[in-house]
């Protein structure tokens, strides 16, 4: 790697990124410890996942200034393995998971990203805005009033300093300052001490204690797959919105590959799967976070701070943390969106609604965004096929009848390509003329042969007029109406 292209991914933002990453360190150790519960392992698998992947990330990652860690939707996914076979499997399977992630950057998975729509991502960060809030809400439910007013101070130092200094990031103030002073007046609240026991030694490397037969693999296989799904789905989403958030470009299938790559280091330093965190990411952009430096620094940190400084980290008030949160929640939701309802499309505005409400009711960001796709597909599908447009005229005394089709011919246009041949008994010749057409799959092309062999059973002879040289190629290899087969079937065989 040359100079210019070091400066310009790693020391372009030095001082903002350094900062930034440190808030972000922060900020990872309950989430960290958080998720190791969700999945049913001690808290330092998580943290040990946290730094090897925020790490390894810096480097291998397609996305410059994106955090990944461990999650809370790998969590989810994790917690039945972790029951049912215990923890040496967890880390079989984010080996896999690893391995099928640079597979799948491998093959250039990551350029599918270009099939969801704008609704969806917007339905997906929205969802996740929503999904962070409430999360803190544990936080804020049968405490102390001391809970709300340090909470409440937190976010007025967020949104406050700003408009004083922004030399340094905000969330760092609110943490350090809110620290001091819940250690200063002996506060009896929650702290990050009690969300679970921080590691005191340096991860290793080791091999997972599992039989290496195919009984394991069969074990592993199904969650490694599903880990895949959801880490990679997450990840291009997150670069996604990096994406938009720093007005920057990213590779979408190196950031798969280096998915694979930190969650297979991950699996052999004790950590648990995981990938690019939306909440974490937005603080880091939002510090002033913008390249590699901010996660390697967030991961480094991370790392010193619980082994070496653990006793000072558990000291952290929770409450602090919670306003970082919901700083992160408001800056995430789209609020443009409320006002687009009224001015978008409805198909969109359903899409969006829907990828929102399956996301928050199922806490699962991969069927949210499943279902978002799957409606912008049928959405699209059915705008398109109102653009078929067929116009008849007629010659030869009304004997010669010609058919020419304007527009798409696919799954979801057929029927009605099909519906607008009229079979008169006075015709004695048709054509169909497809200048203007074009040929999606095979249903359009079974269409055509129904329409061709309907009007040859009652002797009208069809002349099919103008295919391009795609559509002629998939009506050569499909179509049956001009070979030996139609003679067959005209016949009654």
């Amino acid at each position: 790697m040359s100079f210019k292209s070091l400066q310009q991914t790693w020391f372009f933002n030095v001082r903002n990124d350094v900062l930034a990453g440190l808030v972000v360190a922060l900020a990872l150790i309950p989430e960290a410890i958080a998720f190791s519960i969700i999945a049913g392992v001690d808290p330092k698998v998580g943290l040990y996942a946290s730094f090897s992947i925020a790490t390894i990330i810096a480097f291998a990652g397609g996305r410059p200034g994106m955090i990944s860690a461990a999650t809370g939707a790998m969590a989810l996914v994790i917690a039945s393995l972790v029951k049912d076979h215990g923890l040496q499997f967890l880390l079989a399977a984010t080996i896999l998971t690893g391995v099928l992630q640079v597979i799948a950057g491998w093959v250039k998975l990551g350029t599918l990203m270009r099939f969801v729509s704008r609704s969806v991502v917007t339905g997906f960060v929205n969802a996740l805005a929503i999904l962070i809030f409430m999360a803190q809400l544990p936080e804020l439910t049968n405490v102390g009033w001391q809970v709300y007013a340090m909470t409440a101070a937190g976010l007025g130092i967020i949104y406050g300093l700003p408009y004083l200094t922004k030399a340094v990031p905000s969330p760092l103030v609110t943490i350090v300052l809110l620290t001091g002073v819940s250690m200063y007046l002996g506060m009896d609240i929650r702290t990050v001490g009690d969300m679970g026991e921080l590691p005191d030694s340096l991860p290793v490397f080791l091999l997972p204690d599992v039989p290496l037969n195919l009984d394991t693999l069969l074990i592993i296989l199904p969650y490694s797959a599903t880990l895949m799904v959801v880490g990679l789905l997450e990840s291009l989403m997150t670069a996604t919105i990096v994406d938009d958030m720093t007005d920057t470009r990213s590779n979408k299938n190196r950031e798969c590959m280096g998915q694979g790559v930190a969650n297979v280091a991950t699996g052999f330093l004790g950590g648990m799967a995981g990938c690019a965190m939306i909440g974490q990411s937005v603080i880091n952009v939002k510090s002033g976070g913008r390249g590699r430096l901010s996660t390697l620094t967030a991961g480094l940190v991370l790392l010193i701070l619980v082994v070496f400084l653990g006793d000072w980290v558990k000291q952290i008030p929770m409450a602090a943390l919670v306003a970082v949160m919901i700083m992160v929640s408001i800056g995430t939701f789209n609020w443009a969106s409320f006002r687009n309802l009224r001015e978008h499309p409805k198909s969109s505005s359903v899409v969006m609604i829907a990828t929102v409400l399956v996301t928050v009711a199922t806490h699962d960001l991969a069927r949210g965004v499943l279902t978002g796709v799957l409606l912008s597909g049928f959405f699209f599908a059915h705008k398109i096929a109102q653009i078929l447009r067929i116009q008849v005229t007629s010659s030869d005394e009304g004997r010669t009848r010609t058919y020419q089709i304007l527009g798409q011919v696919f799954f979801a246009s057929a029927d009605r390509f099909v519906d607008a041949f009229d079979l008169d008994e006075s015709i004695d010749q048709v054509r169909i003329d497809l200048t203007h057409a074009h040929f999606w799959d095979i249903t359009a092309v079974s269409a055509l042969d129904k329409v061709v062999l309907k009007f040859r059973r009652k002797g009208v002879q069809v002349e099919v007029l103008g295919l391009n040289e795609a559509s002629a190629t998939l009506v050569d290899r499909f179509g049956v109406h001009d070979k030996d087969v139609a003679e067959d079937l005209l016949m009654g065989h």
